[in-house]
């Protein structure tokens, strides 16, 4: 089965990462790639690592009539650009894995308050699965649109959602610290990313108003305070998640409880170590651990994931073999690359 793959937004960093894992994927095959900014432009001028394995490919702006014969659309592109095509992806029942934020919300009134504009197309929200695959599997099988869940709360639903359903923590008090690399912010040139303004320095922005919260309370049930950071290296996400503990409970119990939630888990690695962003570089992988302080009384929960791939470009093709009956671990890596 050869499954034919249009990429929107592929001359971005999720788009060459999309396009990095589909080398070694068995099935998945980019034909179109969509990139108006360098429409026109050889591949290897955005992405120069991937010039061995798209020769003679080029960059194409997006046209509608450019779908014929696709069997799967990867979207990769700036929130609220999704809603004025998923219509016609769907119209055209193409498999669609969107990683903008458009349809990760349920309500628009919701999409409206943290995104601060009115959802263009509430029709279409109906569509759409909220894409993490370790929590909602059977639906994303059953479906033909997948809202890909963004980095930070891909990184912190699974270091919580398995306290939360277990009772464990008191889903009221869950604050969130979370740091991620560069690449988080994309590829366009902003004055807060500069080389200058990164290098030896970490920094805190967002605060109490990052649109990702939305996701998180969304997905836990939970109310969240959630701190995004700015950590000086390229990839990687560090969620470091507190609650209150709902009563005592031994040290590991915690811990006990992400074991049990994700023993058959391909991607995530539950361990009494405490994680490193370094780990999973370049790999699908999560590395979680949480512990009970009896002297707080609080419930630590951390995890580590490469923002690109298990946060973005790994998680859609993870989704789209789930959806499409594909090996779901096919074209994915387990192990990072280290040192």
């Amino acid at each position: 089965m050869t499954v034919q793959i249009a990429i929107l937004g592929a001359s971005g960093f999720v788009g060459g990462e999309l396009l990095r894992l589909c080398v070694g994927h068995p099935d998945f095959a980019p034909v179109r790639l969509f990139g108006d900014s360098q429409a026109g432009a050889a591949i290897d001028k955005a992405h120069p690592h991937l010039a061995l394995a798209y020769p003679g490919m080029r960059f194409e702006t997006y046209e509608e009539s450019a779908l014929d014969g696709i069997d799967l659309v990867f979207a990769a592109l700036p929130h609220g650009a999704s809603q004025a095509i998923a219509g016609t992806i769907i119209d055209r029942d193409i498999a669609f894995v969107d990683l903008g934020a458009d349809f990760r919300l349920r309500d628009p009134a919701v999409y409206e308050t943290w995104y601060g504009e009115p959802h263009r197309a509430p029709d279409l929200l109906g569509h759409f699965v909220y894409g993490i695959p370790e929590i909602a599997r059977a639906e994303i099988a059953k479906t033909r649109c997948v809202a890909a869940a963004g980095c930070y709360p891909t990184a912190t639903i699974l270091a919580l959602k398995p306290l939360v359903d277990a009772g464990l923590i008191d889903p009221k008090s869950i604050i969130v610290d979370a740091a991620s690399g560069v690449s988080g912010a994309g590829r366009g040139l902003k004055e807060s990313t500069h080389f200058n303004a990164i290098a030896e320095s970490y920094s805190a922005y967002g605060l109490v108003s990052h649109r990702h919260t939305a996701e998180m309370e969304a997905s836990l049930g939970a109310t969240v305070l959630f701190t995004p950071h700015l950590a000086p290296m390229n990839r990687g996400i560090l969620a470091t998640c507190y609650g209150t503990a709902t009563g005592p409970m031994a040290a590991d119990a915690p811990l006990e409880a992400l074991r049990a939630a994700y023993a058959d888990e391909p991607f995530v690695h539950v361990s009494e170590t405490p994680p490193s962003t370094k780990w999973t570089l370049g790999s699908n992988a999560a590395h979680i651990t949480a512990r009970y302080d009896p002297r707080t009384g609080r419930v630590l929960a951390i995890s580590a994931i490469d923002n690109l791939v298990k946060g973005a470009a790994g998680q859609m093709i993870q989704c789209a073999n789930i959806m499409l009956g594909l090996d779901e671990t096919a074209g994915l890596g387990t192990c990072g690359v280290h040192p």
